[in-house]
């Protein structure tokens, strides 16, 4: 008799596996953490997060790539690549000396990212971290998220600091001393 009934439950139709597990794991976390502590402070938790992934990721890229820093190209093929990884879909719109613009189709949260715009902080600290640990600084700007009901997201990547950098809403990165 348990047999059978841990065959029927076994067999049923309930979408569960480890990456929608997970992913609604961080959502409800964030959640949680925004309806707590509200949204600055949440995404400041998140970010903290996001500046640890981002220093392993900076230096798994540097170790595959054999290069102690990366360039400003690499830093946005990177940034591509990471997310593409991870089943988003960003892609540079333009990209200067002072500037890198992101797009992005496809969020790697899926559907768990809306309406938790914390989740957002993963981005901003992965793409500020690698570019500023590689180029000296970096501010990155959340123009449009999925998050927030957007079609898509645009992040710019500032470069350096220009007025166009100091009028834009969005977060400043340094370089890290353990970068230098």
């Amino acid at each position: 008799m348990t047999n059978a009934l841990n065959h029927s439950i076994a067999t049923l139709n309930v979408s569960l596996e480890r990456d929608i597990f997970l992913r609604t794991l961080i959502r409800e976390l964030s959640g949680t953490l925004q309806d707590v502590v509200g949204l600055e402070e949440a995404s400041g938790f998140i970010s903290v997060v996001g500046e640890r992934m981002a220093t392993q990721l900076d230096q798994d890229y540097k170790s595959a790539l054999e290069v102690s820093k990366l360039s400003r190209k690499q830093v946005a093929d990177v940034l591509i690549d990471l997310k593409k990884r991870i089943q988003g879909d960003f892609y540079v719109v333009e990209q200067d000396d002072e500037k890198i613009v992101f797009g992005n189709r496809v969020c790697p949260f899926g559907e768990k990212v809306l309406n938790r715009p914390a989740m957002c902080m993963m981005t901003s600290n992965v793409f500020g971290t690698i570019a500023a640990n590689n180029l000296g600084y970096a501010k990155v700007e959340l123009q449009q998220t999925i998050a927030q009901g957007a079609s898509g997201c645009r992040v710019i990547v500032y470069l350096k600091f220009t007025e166009e950098a100091e009028d834009a809403e969005g977060r400043e990165y340094f370089r890290g001393l353990e970068s230098v």
